[in-house]
């Protein structure tokens, strides 16, 4: 009754399910001796930062609002990284972050003298051109990529006052990337790591995946350790709520035009756009394949986009208009990317306590969308 009173389209978080990878993660932070930051690009529902940060170190940012949120909310270490810093902001940046990450040597030639003068720890992000993804928007290792400095572009001679190195090249991968990807960082970048105080590793590691070979993780983190001397950080953002979030949906309509379309009140390109541009296909509790159930359904959004598909979903029973859906692993990379594309409302934010009881911590209005233009 409690999960039928909250009015949908809704996200919630369920407290336990997070707590339980939170627990994960601690127990990698005791085994490998790491720092684990919070990757906001991918999770930023600030109301649950009391909790990651009981168990976490800080949070990664990826420009100067980031990097307000995570160290007014959460605190711990807050480090930013950005491809380019605009000059309005960076002052602000100095004085809330910890370590800043730049992109080129140019960035850091512009901002050095700023960034020491206020005593933070300096990085260079690299390139080690070294792609084991499948999603090439996910790539940042592409040929012509504009992230991190590659070893053609690298500048030992600039390295003064640069206290670590950062890498970020995995998108949802096992350990196995990862060993692969610091081969090709230590056979291009390894003789300048023995001068460093620090190297981060990034995200993309799917650390909290059932599958996950967390031992090959630790086993990598610990032999970096000890071989250069610098401490790791790692930044996941969707290991740390990897399947802990789901997105409730209401059916409005049916719409039989060759194909039966279940039109919902949630939306692929407002409150999921990376179905759309991943793309992948979010998996419904009690749905299946087409042809797995008998009741063959296209689930889309209330908007005029033609292309505002979810998928074709089978159902044991015919779907009929009030049938609530509830959307698996809706937590990362879902709400900070919702839009109000054709003034589609967003969903409420909530937490599904421990207790049982659903916590409305944010609803959104008309208001809303009309501040925005």
């Amino acid at each position: 009754m409690e999960f039928l009173s909250v009015p949908t389209p809704f996200f919630y978080i369920d407290e336990a399910l997070l707590t339980r990878n939170l627990e994960l993660l601690r127990s990698l932070i005791e085994r490998s001796g790491c720092k684990i930051l919070l990757a906001q690009k991918a999770f930023s529902m600030y109301s649950l930062y009391p909790l990651i940060g009981k168990y976490l170190h800080g949070t990664a940012a990826s420009g100067l609002y980031e990097a307000k949120l995570g160290h007014e909310e959460m605190g711990g270490e807050t480090h930013v990284f950005s491809p380019a810093y605009a000059e309005g902001g960076f002052d602000e940046i100095l004085k809330i972050c910890d370590h800043v990450v730049f992109n080129s040597f140019g960035q850091w030639q512009k901002f050095k003298e700023k960034a020491l003068f206020a005593g933070r720890q300096c990085g260079i992000r690299i390139n080690p051109e070294c792609s084991t993804g499948s999603h090439a928007i996910y790539d940042p290792c592409s040929p012509g990529s504009r992230l991190g400095v590659t070893l053609e572009n690298f500048r030992p001679e600039l390295l003064d006052g640069i206290s670590g190195l950062h890498f970020h090249t995995l998108c949802e991968q096992n350990a196995d990337a990862l060993i692969v990807t610091v081969k090709a960082v230590e056979e291009k970048f390894g003789k300048w790591l023995h001068g460093m105080k620090w190297l981060n590793i990034g995200g993309g590691h799917h650390i909290t995946r059932p599958d996950y070979d967390i031992e090959a993780l630790a086993g990598c983190i610990k032999r970096l350790r000890e071989k250069y001397g610098v401490g790791i950080y790692i930044e996941p953002g969707e290991a740390v709520v990897l399947h802990t979030g789901f997105l409730v949906a209401t059916v409005l309509d049916i719409v039989d035009n060759g194909i039966a379309n279940a039109i919902l009140d949630t939306s692929a390109a407002c409150h999921m756009p990376d179905v759309l541009e991943m793309p992948y296909r979010p998996q419904i509790i009690g749905a299946g394949e087409p042809g797995e159930k008998p009741h063959l359904y296209r689930l889309g959004g209330p908007t005029c986009l033609a292309g505002d598909i979810i998928g074709d979903y089978s159902f044991d029973r015919p779907l009929q208009n009030g049938d609530r859906l509830v959307f698996c692993d809706m937590a990362h990379y879902s709400m900070v990317k919702t839009n109000t594309f054709n003034g589609m409302p967003l969903p409420s934010i909530s937490i599904k306590r421990v207790s049982g009881e659903y916590e409305i911590v944010k609803e959104f209005s008309y208001t809303n969308f009309k501040r925005r233009l």
